[in-house]
């Protein structure tokens, strides 16, 4: 911690401290207001219950506008470290925006990997489905025909169409559908789980960048600036007049 934040701390703390001690002062002081008269003595010295009141209010000012001042000067003082930014949002996404203080990005990074998460769920869910389907209606249409019995065939495949298992175990069509099936949901199980790697990767760098542009200079003074120029004449070159280009960034 760094000696002025320590400091900072230790005036807060003595002055809490004094406040807690002023305001019982204050209280024992009323008390014998109350009793006796409007002021008290005490060690030669005069408090009067409505002065200790205004110096608890003045004291509750200054430790207010104190702490203020401290969190401002800390905020604006802040600047986020790139290297600890990436490695924060490698182990725990998102949370490098949120040591960045893009708070407002919330709300993207958490939407996108739930995204991710219900694609890869529900495409590999699908695919397992098609896939027990088919290889089931395989194992199925390829045993013996004279020992077939309706209620020995898996239900797996039946779930895919309401016509007769029977004209479904031997056709083709049925077959070739379940196939698709399984080859299409696979795919785009694949393609979730590589979209949702990208995405991660790009939550990283996102975070290291914000980290390294994070005090970049976005002012309006980020333009050209033209100004006329005059060369004078010398051995080598006559006097010449032009524009003198200046780009601020």
């Amino acid at each position: 911690m760094r000696k002025e934040q320590r400091r900072h701390i230790r005036t807060v703390i003595f002055t809490a401290l004094y406040l807690a001690m002023t305001g019982i002062t204050g209280m024992v002081c009323a008390q014998d207001i109350h009793n006796s008269s409007d002021t008290v003595v005490h060690d030669s010295m005069f408090v009067s219950g409505q002065d200790s009141i205004l110096i608890i209010s003045d004291l509750e000012s200054i430790i207010i506008e104190e702490s203020k001042d401290f969190l401002v000067s800390n905020t604006s003082s802040f600047k986020p470290n790139p290297n600890i930014a990436w490695k924060i949002a490698l182990v725990f996404p998102g949370f490098g925006q949120v040591y960045n203080q893009q708070y407002w990005k919330l709300p993207i990074v958490y939407g996108g990997i739930v995204g991710c998460v219900y694609a890869i769920t529900w495409n590999n869910k699908t695919y397992n489905d098609y896939k027990l389907a088919y290889f089931d209606i395989i194992k199925d249409s390829q045993s013996d025909p004279s020992s077939e019995n309706p209620d020995a065939w898996s239900q797996s495949w039946q779930d895919f169409s309401n016509a007769n298992p029977s004209t479904l175990l031997h056709s083709s069509s049925f077959h070739s559908q379940l196939k698709r099936g399984k080859d299409y949901f696979r795919r785009y199980r694949d393609l979730s789980i590589i979209i949702s790697v990208g995405f991660y990767l790009i939550l990283v760098a996102d975070s290291y960048v914000d980290a390294q542009m994070f005090d970049f200079d976005v002012s309006p003074d980020l333009s050209f600036r033209v100004t006329p120029e005059i060369r004078p004449e010398t051995i080598s070159s006559s006097r010449s007049f032009g524009l003198n280009v200046c780009m601020t960034f």
